[in-house]
């Protein structure tokens, strides 16, 4: 169709926008894809992943990321870097609005994703960038033979608390419960580095320094005591938020922001799908991710042959 009207727009360059693309380019479908950071999204900054099949020593999350993208523009994906920021229904065209002008399609796929959340603390946000970080990957290499804390239980938080190994002289995990969420080979990795010293039932109160970081307050949950631990770094892994504020009163979305979709990840609304982490129940895993791009881009070629 050429100019800025295509067959499907896709909203968000991670695992399963990428995998849409692929799926909707090799089908011959005018493609765009929007992204308005890193084609991979958060995978491009993980530091190895070991659970994605057909790697079995493993690959960084950065080349993953470059090999999808590759793959997709080899079929033919057209890709803008900016931000969707709404989309508006005319008949049944889909206009999908960004910092670039507006762009239309006959079937849009929203494969936004979701962000790191912040602990909302006082000082989080003064001291982004000046100690507090929330990318090993990114920032590990200026922790060398420093004290960190990692602040959080899940995969990500142990995965990139055992990268920061590699640099830091010691880890202070810092976790709200009394167990960690993330799976059982990483908290048998984690438990047995020696580097690595837990803290238990413990919340961050405020992260303190002038122009870096220097200290951070922890409130035991349970007890109310209150610990202060010198630190050198701060990286927060507590969860992900939706990037779907731009969508509120065109789709429903769940109590944590996530749009609901069928099996068929088809929205409420005709000609809009949805597919990875920013869908209601994902599993917030790259493969699902994937499977769920390839399930929302054959449903929107069924639409757009009118089945």
């Amino acid at each position: 169709m050429g100019g800025s009207y295509y067959d499907v727009i896709i909203i968000g360059g991670g695992p399963a926008g990428l995998t849409a693309g692929l799926y909707t380019a090799r089908a011959r479908l005018s493609t765009l894809l929007i992204e308005r950071g890193i084609f991979g999204g958060q995978i491009a900054n993980v530091s190895w992943i070991e659970n994605y099949p057909g790697f079995p020593e493993g690959i960084s999350g950065y080349e993953l990321a470059q090999r999808m993208y590759q793959q997709g523009e080899k079929f033919g994906i057209e890709t803008v870097t900016t931000e969707a920021t709404g989309i508006e229904l005319e008949g049944e065209t889909k206009i999908v609005k960004t910092g670039e002008g507006n762009y239309r399609a006959r079937a849009v796929i929203i494969a936004g994703g979701a962000h790191l959340r912040q602990l909302g603390v006082p000082g989080e946000e003064r001291l982004t960038g000046k100690g507090v970080s929330y990318c090993a990957t990114c920032d590990g290499p200026f922790f060398r033979d420093r004290v960190v804390a990692v602040v959080g239980g899940g995969d990500s938080a142990i995965e990139e608390g055992i990268y920061l190994t590699r640099f830091a002289s010691k880890i202070n995990l810092i976790h709200r419960r009394d167990q960690l969420r993330a799976s059982k080979l990483l908290q048998e990795r984690c438990f047995s580095n020696p580097k690595m010293e837990f803290y238990w039932d413990a919340v961050v109160e405020d992260i303190g320094g002038d122009e870096r970081a220097e200290n951070i307050h922890l409130r035991n949950v349970k007890t109310g005591e209150i610990t202060t631990l010198e630190v050198d770094g701060v990286f927060i892994y507590v969860g992900l938020k939706p990037n779907t504020d731009y969508l509120k009163g065109l789709l429903t979305l769940d109590e944590g922001k996530q749009i609901i979709v069928n099996d068929q990840m088809e929205t409420e609304s005709p000609g809009i799908f949805a597919a990875g982490d920013i869908h209601h129940n994902s599993p917030r895993q790259i493969i699902t991710a994937a499977g769920d791009g390839a399930t929302a881009a054959l449903s929107a070629t069924r639409f757009l042959e009118g089945i």
